[in-house]
């Protein structure tokens, strides 16, 4: 798939060569999928948010969500904690094992994360927020982004106040999912958020939320004035979505695959997560995860309960096999 990059832009030292960015996602943006994202043409992937604790005290599950590969730089790591000190520390660790950006979860609503006063919580704590970015800002060289909701409320207030307070820290860029914390993901965007950032800061603002197709992300550009488009759900079981808003950015059409594309970029998934997790992990997570990418596909459900106990690559890859098979089939 040949990509026509736009002109190179820039987060802090780290130029893209275009303004797309697949989110980090909990459980989801894993390296396989990061990998995907970026053959797509994405140009800069985020890892899922990784505790500051688990880095600092060596839990070897939160060392593996770290591992990258240099096939999909620039990369950027997202870290969360509620101590300034911890923080500093991982995002130090990050550093070391090769990460381009460090990002800083200020906007994960979930109640275990809440309650130690890490993600969202930090949104309602001006004075910590601003320890920690400050902290964190020291201890590294690479550039450092924060990533905010529009706050406890849908007013933004927070977020506008939040992101004040990190430009003058020295952050060097800020993603914005206009969605309050008690949203989580219902309702809509509000995508006057990002707006008022963009108008009220002058380091880059990266829009997200509410990009379900590529004409979307054009639009949100053209509304908000932001200057990246961050993609997240969208972008779970079609990676190519990434070189659709590139096309579409650039005045072409948008790119779409036959049947027989489509399932390589499948068997590319499993063959990658067999690669870096192993046979028995991969086969387990690809019980759920193959059928992120037949939603809506013909007999999708039989596919999904074929899949549902594979053990093996060679049997997944089969059936995956038999499937496409009868796509190809069908009028």
């Amino acid at each position: 798939m040949n990509i026509t990059p736009s002109d190179p832009l820039r987060i802090g030292s780290v130029f893209l060569n275009n303004n797309t960015i697949f989110a980090p996602l909990a459980g989801i943006s894993n390296l396989p999928l990061r990998l995907l994202a970026k053959e797509a043409g994405c140009g800069l992937v985020c890892s899922e948010m990784i505790s500051s604790n688990g880095l600092v005290y060596k839990s070897k599950k939160t060392e593996e969500l770290a591992e990258s590969s240099p096939d999909e730089k620039p990369l950027s790591v997202q870290i969360f904690g509620a101590d300034p000190h911890i923080m500093a520390e991982a995002a130090r660790i990050v550093e070391d094992t090769g990460a381009d950006i460090i990002d800083i979860n200020f906007g994960c609503a979930v109640k275990k994360i809440i309650k130690t006063g890490a993600g969202a919580a930090l949104m309602k704590d001006q004075d910590k927020a601003a320890s920690i970015i400050s902290a964190v800002k020291k201890a590294i060289k690479i550039p450092l982004t924060i990533k905010l909701r529009s706050g406890w409320d849908k007013s933004g207030d927070q977020a506008l106040l939040i992101a004040q307070i990190a430009q003058d820290c020295g952050v060097d860029a800020i993603a914005i999912h206009p969605r309050s914390a008690s949203q989580g993901f219902t309702g809509n965007a509000d995508w006057s958020v990002i707006t008022k950032i963009k108008k009220k800061i002058t380091i880059p603002v990266i829009g997200n939320g509410d990009i379900c197709g590529p004409s979307d992300a054009v639009k949100m550009q053209k509304e908000t004035g932001c200057d990246f488009i961050m993609i997240g759900r969208a972008a779970i079981g079609n990676p190519l979505i990434f070189a659709q808003v590139i096309s579409l950015m650039n005045g072409n059409e948008t790119l779409d695959l036959n049947i027989a594309e489509h399932f390589e970029i499948i068997r590319k998934y499993l063959k990658t997560s067999v690669k870096y997790f192993g046979e028995n992990q991969a086969c387990f997570m690809m019980r759920s995860r193959l059928c992120w990418f037949i939603k809506g596909f013909t007999n999708s459900s039989k596919f999904r309960k074929s899949i549902n106990h594979i053990s093996s690559e060679a049997e997944a890859l089969k059936l995956i096999k038999d499937y496409q098979n009868f796509l190809e089939k069908q009028p």
